[in-house]
């Protein structure tokens, strides 16, 4: 059963982090950041032109995201301040299309990306 639980993963059309997720590299992120900060350091990470900013709420720490090009990907980044200098990310990356070969692996390694660029800017907690 967990080798067809595996490749049936490999055709989800979205892929997601949080604190308690099976895959260690899909785990929520933990920064040494005041909330401003790291929403500033998310949203610094979808200026280039192949991105579009629909929506960002820096209250509810949420940063709404579509991806032109190749993949075309919608992406929703949530920061949220768990303690005074500690702060949480999460990203939730959808696909428009499927590809014969399954998007799954195509988005956690967009989220690993991410998390790379981030991890490079700040501090890690955990």
């Amino acid at each position: 059963m967990s080798g067809l639980k595996t490749l049936l993963k490999r055709f989800q059309s979205e892929c997601e982090t949080s604190d308690r997720h099976e895959d260690p590299a899909l785990r929520s992120r933990y920064y040494k950041s005041m909330h401003g900060a790291a929403y500033s350091a998310v949203l610094d990470l979808f200026s280039s032109s192949e991105y579009e900013v629909i929506s960002e709420s820096k209250e509810r720490g949420e940063i709404t995201v579509r991806k032109n090009g190749t993949p075309r990907l919608f992406i929703v980044a949530t920061v949220i301040t768990v303690r005074p200098l500690e702060t949480a990310v999460d990203f939730k990356v959808s696909a428009d299309k499927g590809k014969i070969f399954g998007t799954y692996t195509v988005l956690k390694a967009q989220i690993g990306h991410y998390y790379g660029r981030l991890d490079s800017r700040m501090t890690k907690v955990k």
